[in-house]
């Protein structure tokens, strides 16, 4: 689309601006101006001190997992405990300090800990390298640190020696050692109530929360200093605006929702504090290999993961059906899914009466066993960290599961647009937030300014001045276009915006989008800048490729279902190549994928080439394949 110079303020067209495009929403919350994250700990209790605020997944001495439910008023004795611990042991009001785990109940116990103590929690990925892990503690002079386990330790210890502020390391796991949550609670018993809730009630909206390091796709990690007022604003407009998520259903059951993204993510963090302030029963899982029996387990009434997640349950299911022989029913209730939801965005607002009988069909047959995948009681996702694609949308929405497709950065404290389940518009991440405005630049970067955007980069003021302008608008690096209602679509990174021989600008996120979305493919990586075309390089799923395998008779013999024996398949490649034209079909000839190679190894964050929250490294995957991406050229 071609932007014009007309600002939009909540749909309404205003006065010109320039060359740019701008659209505001105005704030339908009050944001406190007191007070801090912790309130909504000490309110819980007050309010209700036998309502459940978290499930703990226990595993007994036979093998057995339950749920043992953590009340509002037992939480906000637990957070106290470890509070009076900190401060026990010398921990200051502003001081950094530091947690690396997985996603377990302890992290959001400590967090809340940690801001009830007056500190600042420092989140690190439990996969980090000691590097990566040296460089977060001495940028953010770090006092503290929490470590889950024994290999977390080793990384600390193996660089502590330079680390003149650190002065405590506490492991969470008893296995190695003596658990911090005993100990500290042991360490702060003879801490009076009042001066931890001096120390408590001290902290204030411009005090500094939270320092989350950037997950590093290009450079070295900046520290972005997100204060508790920035979470009281996102937070306000967020639960305002996803009632049907946060507040209790028709029938009183009262909503749910099992983490399993990494906490150190602020996507993740975000919906702990909302979850932790609406009483929403919240759980804990780190063990992605078993999801799917947690998630029965666990019921919860709504999810939030990466597009990864969707897709890979969308791709195993449908591979699973090819392997039993159901592929075409299973296509076609894929179908009809689809065109019924985009029947509820046509004129009618509905499908067809043939859709609508299919659909009612396939429900019974198909998509009950997909949303029982989910737990039986999911019926919202938020999708976040990368576009979902409209194919998917349409499908999950379908299948009567509604993935709320958002978009926001660590700087932004999160979501700063959002779908929303009264305003949604399939393949677009939403409109802005209640009280956020936005503003695509001549170059088509969007620009974001709102009370939920960051202070800066901790210690680089540089950096800083290059992302934030003085009057609070934060440059993203993100492409995107704004339509008339306000709704955001993003199209690419403007520093990944390929610029062929030719002077063609393509955009590879959208071709890489697509092909993700095949059951086959794991990642991939389009290549071209500077060349006379475009090319990917592409890495197959290793756990969709025995199903496809064994349905075309390729697992006999000496062949076995790996990516190193089957990269060059005839079969395969005619199957890869079928996802390549389905990609192409999204753009022009000039931008289309004239090469490919499949690759025989997959890309992981264990060895560098993703992120923690899944997105590829770029630079990262360039130099390790230089050589094949020279190779698509000859």
């Amino acid at each position: 689309m071609q932007y014009g110079d007309r600002r939009g303020t909540g749909g309404v067209a205003g006065c010109t601006i320039g060359p740019v495009r701008e659209y505001s929403t105005p704030l339908t919350v009050d944001v406190p101006t007191t007070g801090n994250l912790t309130d909504d700990v000490v309110r819980n209790a007050v309010e209700a001190p036998a309502a459940v605020v978290l499930s703990r997944r226990v595993t007994g001495p036979d093998g057995t997992t339950t749920w043992d439910d953590v009340t509002a008023q037992e939480f906000l004795d637990q957070v106290r405990a470890v509070a009076k611990g900190l401060v026990a042991a010398g921990v200051e009001a502003g001081d950094r300090v530091a947690l690396i785990s997985r996603t377990r109940w302890e992290w959001t116990l400590l967090d809340y800990a940690i801001w009830c103590a007056g500190a600042v929690t420092v989140p690190v990925y439990e996969t980090s390298s000691a590097e990566q892990l040296e460089w977060i503690l001495r940028d953010s002079a770090a006092t503290a640190v929490l470590a889950e386990g024994r290999d977390h330790l080793a990384r600390i210890t193996s660089v502590r020696a330079g680390l003149d502020a650190l002065h405590h390391v506490w492991t969470i796991d008893t296995d190695a050692g003596h658990g911090a949550v005993d100990v500290l609670t042991r360490l702060g018993a003879d801490v009076p109530d009042d001066d931890l809730e001096t120390r408590r009630t001290a902290v204030g909206p411009e005090d500094l929360a939270t320092l989350i390091y950037t997950s590093g796709t290009t450079g070295r990690p900046k520290g972005c200093m997100l204060t508790h007022g920035n979470f009281l604003t996102e937070i306000g407009v967020t639960v305002h605006e996803l009632d049907e998520l946060f507040t209790p259903g028709a029938d009183g059951e009262q909503p749910a929702t099992l983490l399993f993204l990494p906490l150190a993510h602020v996507f993740a963090r975000v919906i702990q504090i909302g979850a932790v302030r609406s009483r929403v029963r919240l759980g804990h899982s780190s063990d992605v290999r078993h999801l799917a029996a947690t998630l029965q387990e666990f019921r919860p009434t709504f999810v939030l993961a990466v597009p990864r997640v969707f897709e890979k349950i969308f791709n195993t299911a449908s591979q699973r059906a090819t392997a039993d022989g159901r592929g075409k029913i299973f296509d076609r209730a894929a179908e009809t899914a689809i065109a019924w939801s985009r029947g509820l965005d046509g004129p009618k607002g509905r499908a067809s009466l043939a859709v609508r009988a299919r659909h009612t069909a396939f429900d019974r047959l198909v998509y009950g066993a997909l949303r029982d995948a989910l737990g039986g009681a999911c019926t919202h996702a938020v999708s976040g960290g990368a576009p979902l694609g409209e194919r998917l949308g349409h499908f999950y929405r379908g299948i009567g599961l509604t993935v709320l497709e958002g978009y926001g950065l660590t700087e932004t404290t999160a979501a700063v647009t959002v779908n929303l389940p009264g305003a949604l518009r399939v393949g677009t991440v939403g409109r802005p937030l209640p009280g956020t405005a936005v503003r695509v630049a001549d170059d088509g970067e969007l620009l974001f300014r709102g009370g939920q955007v960051f202070h800066g980069y901790w210690n680089d003021e540089q950096a800083t001045a290059e992302a934030l302008e003085a009057d609070g608008w934060f440059h993203t690096g993100d492409v995107g276009e704004v339509d008339d209602e306000g709704f955001v679509r993003i199209t690419g990174r403007k520093k990944e915006i390929l610029v062929t021989a030719g002077g063609k600008n393509v955009a590879p996120a959208v071709l890489e989008d697509r092909l993700r979305a095949h059951a086959l493919v794991s990642q991939a990586l389009v290549v071209g800048d500077r060349q006379p075309f475009i090319a990917a390089l592409i890495t197959l799923d290793a756990d969709a490729l025995p199903l496809w395998a064994d349905a075309h008779g390729k697992s006999s013999g000496r062949r076995s279902a790996t990516p190193a024996a089957l990269a060059d398949d005839p079969d395969l490649l005619a199957e890869i190549q079928r996802a390549v034209d389905d990609a192409n079909a999204a753009v022009s000839k000039a931008e289309s994928i004239r090469k490919f190679r499949v690759l025989t190894t997959d890309w992981s964050e264990e060895d560098g080439q993703l992120t923690p929250s899944l997105k590829l490294r770029r630079n990262v995957v360039t130099r390790e394949h230089k050589d094949e991406i020279a190779a698509l050229y000859l």
